[in-house]
């Protein structure tokens, strides 16, 4: 039987071991809030890579909150990722999606001031961009994040998690370039049965997590033309 991670740090320290043998070329990490944020520190810091915040946020349909027609991922230029076969079938316009995203690009707004006052979001363009969470279960952020970080140019993509569901680690590397996740263990329910420690992490605790960071690499940035 798999025995379960202590805390999101320590995953994340055996995480970033794994990332260190594979040694990969100007990485910039993007962890995924809440939960990939202590992971994708340890990552950042053992790499000495720039670590940024992926926000990503459903667009629920207005009728079925719960029901995703896409998501706002941020970035240097905000994303929106639409569901096609969700919005086919509940009858909802590409235009009436997008119009729907824009709404949600104020909270995304909100929690980049208050995570990282005065960051501004870190190219991906000509680097490997390493996605981080603390595991995926369904993989539908992933999904999105991937789909929108791809659009700006980086080198190569790859997913790091801890733990992930097999189907959706499969699904996930179709997507990606690669994907780097410790286990991927039978019997999978949901990301916290893998965590002795799996609490919800709080505003305050996130903001003192990032001020652990490392200071980056002074290897010369990736040409923009990629």
């Amino acid at each position: 039987m798999f025995d379960v991670f202590a805390d999101r740090e320590t995953a994340g320290r055996l995480l970033a071991a794994r990332l260190q043998e594979l040694a990969p070329r100007h990485p910039v990490i993007y962890a995924l809030l809440r939960g990939g944020v202590p992971v994708a520190l340890e990552i950042a810091n053992a790499l000495m890579a720039p670590l940024d915040l992926l926000f990503v946020r459903k667009i629920g349909v207005p009728w079925h909150e719960e029901l995703a027609a896409g998501a706002v991922v941020d970035g240097e230029q905000p994303d929106i990722v639409l569901n096609e076969d969700v919005i086919r079938a509940v009858g909802l316009t590409e235009a009436q999606v997008r119009a729907l995203g824009k709404l949600q690009l104020t909270e995304i707004e909100r929690r980049r001031a208050l995570f990282m006052p005065g960051g501004r979001p870190i190219p991906a363009r000509g680097r490997t961009a390493i996605l981080v969470d603390d595991g995926v279960a369904t993989g539908a952020s992933m999904r999105a994040a991937i789909a929108a970080v791809r659009r700006r140019g980086p080198a190569r993509i790859m997913v790091a998690v801890p733990v992930a569901a097999a189907r959706t680690a499969m699904e996930l590397q179709t997507l990606a370039d690669e994907v780097v996740c410790l286990t991927t263990p039978p019997g999978f329910g949901s990301v916290g049965q893998f965590y002795r420690d799996f609490h919800q992490l709080t505003d305050e605790e996130i903001i003192n997590q990032l001020k652990r960071r490392a200071p980056a690499s002074s290897d010369p940035e990736p040409s923009q033309s990629g």
